[in-house]
């Protein structure tokens, strides 16, 4: 059963490390840790938002390995590194498309990770109530982080309105 849910899982990965390889290795480490801690999954619960947990703190723990002592955690740079450069294409439609799809994809980059981590989630189609469960906090806190994401990417994506 969690396997079906790898496919998620790498795309919330590869938008949190930035990375192919990272977020394969990060998967992997999830599926790892899910298997040590089966034994504290609840029966009738929701297999992907544990597993999503799961991949989220084991990012985190990871930056904060990562961290210098005493240092914080910095963002860079997202528009310098994100989702890889459009293909070729060959009809006007689809080039026009990509480009939307990439100035999209750097928005969402451009979010601070909490709100970009909900967007994520949100679009995995997790409810507030799981989306809560997996990043640790009150339900509140998500519709917070949602609203304020939300109203983000509508201002940094106003110019593509019909």
């Amino acid at each position: 059963m969690a396997l079906t849910h790898a496919d998620a899982l790498y795309n919330l990965a590869r938008w949190l490390v930035r990375d192919a390889h990272e977020a394969e290795d990060l998967v992997q480490e999830t599926y790892a840790r899910a298997l040590a801690a089966a034994h504290q999954f609840e029966a009738g619960s929701n297999l992907k938002a544990w597993l999503m947990r799961i991949l989220r703190n084991t990012y985190l723990d990871g930056r904060r390995r990562a961290r210098p002592e005493g240092g914080e955690l910095l963002d860079e740079n997202p528009e310098a590194s994100g989702p890889a450069a459009p293909v070729a294409r060959e009809s006007e439609s689809a080039q026009i498309r990509a480009l939307v799809a990439d100035e999209v994809a750097a928005a969402v980059q451009a979010l601070p990770e909490a709100w970009r981590t909900a967007i994520l989630l949100d679009l995995e189609g997790l409810s507030e109530a799981e989306m809560a469960g997996v990043l640790g906090c009150a339900e509140g806190t998500v519709k917070s982080r949602l609203a304020r994401a939300r109203a983000a990417l509508r201002e940094r994506l106003a110019g593509h309105r019909p």
